[in-house]
């Protein structure tokens, strides 16, 4: 699957991103249970579009600018009327010895809004 394909709300996603940016972490509270975490979001992607991909505690460490990872059971949510990329408790991401040549910056899916989704 490539980046470009991505829809809201799809399940099991298997993708080959490279990194191309990532943010500072901000502290959030979770309302279920008012635990403390933190999260950043990355700019991901390959030649045919980026999406951000939303990291959270340990994975913002983990996942470095400029490399290429692989997605396991992925899945996309609609977060500010935009389209997000996530991995989840059930998903994987792990570093790739494939590479992404380049990331398509000017098809960034994130930047289009959803209308009432």
């Amino acid at each position: 699957m490539k980046v470009n394909e991505l829809k809201p709300y799809q399940k099991k996603i298997r993708l080959l991103v490279k990194i191309s940016s990532k943010g500072d972490p901000k502290e959030v509270m979770l309302r279920q249970d008012n635990s403390l975490h933190k999260v950043a979001e990355a700019l991901a992607g390959d030649e045919t579009a980026s999406i951000l991909l939303t990291l959270w505690d340990d994975l913002i460490e983990r996942v470095q600018e400029g490399k290429t990872y692989r997605l396991e059971n992925a899945y996309t949510t609609v977060f500010k009327h935009s389209i997000r990329l996530n991995v989840g408790k059930y998903g994987r991401i792990e570093e790739s010895s494939e590479t992404v040549a380049a990331v398509n910056e000017e098809n960034n899916l994130s930047e289009r809004e959803l209308s009432n989704e």
